[in-house]
């Protein structure tokens, strides 16, 4: 599996429109058939600072993904919004599935 974590930092002008503007873009990826999870999340402590977390089963669907039109239309999008080069953590994992259960923490009954 590749998981991929991308830290972007928006414009504070476009802050509340982010994640409009990246719908077309989450929609078209979560439909791409190597896709495990591609969700979006926003930091508590800075409004403007969005992370992303992608999955996918192998190295041929991460290819297929960033060479996609959908790719390719969602980074041009991007570039207006945002204030600084995105960063990025990127590995190859042996698990296929995605999500495992946190064994150190279950439900009070």
């Amino acid at each position: 599996m590749i998981f991929i974590a991308v830290r972007f930092t928006v414009r504070h002008e476009r802050t509340d429109d982010w994640l409009s503007l990246v719908s077309p873009f989450t929609q078209a990826t979560r439909a791409e058939p190597g896709n495990l999870f591609f969700r979006w999340s926003r930091d508590v402590d800075d409004p403007h600072t969005f992370t992303l977390l992608e999955g996918f089963v192998d190295d041929t669907a991460g290819a297929v993904h960033v060479q996609s039109d959908h790719f390719r239309a969602g980074l041009a999008a991007m570039a207006d919004a945002i204030a600084r080069t995105p960063e990025l953590i990127h590995a190859n994992l042996p698990e296929q599935g995605g999500w495992s259960l946190m064994a150190e923490l279950a439900p009070a009954n």
